[in-house]
């Protein structure tokens, strides 16, 4: 996740170089190209959040059977996802 203040730079950046993502890449290391052209599209629509929240994946429940499992069946991540059927 990058801070409001990373996607600003990028997004300034990319305004001073005449939106070429590619050298907005090059000189931050970040983001890709398709990300940088969403975060200028969220930041021409007013849209571009200061805090970007992401929902869990996982209940907490099934993070401790996963782990109770990966602890207990000998330590194999693969197995793991087999069994619970993570994917």
């Amino acid at each position: 996740m990058y801070s409001y203040e990373d996607r600003m730079k990028a997004i300034r950046l990319y305004e001073k170089y005449g939106k070429r993502p590619a050298a907005v890449v090059r000189e931050l290391g970040y983001p890709n190209r398709r990300m940088l052209a969403k975060w200028y599209q969220e930041y021409k629509e007013g849209r571009l959040k200061k805090k970007v929240f992401r929902t869990p994946k996982f209940t907490e429940a099934q993070r401790k059977t996963a782990v109770q499992h990966y602890l207990t069946h000998g330590k194999n991540m693969s197995f793991t996802i087999q069994e619970l059927f993570y994917r």
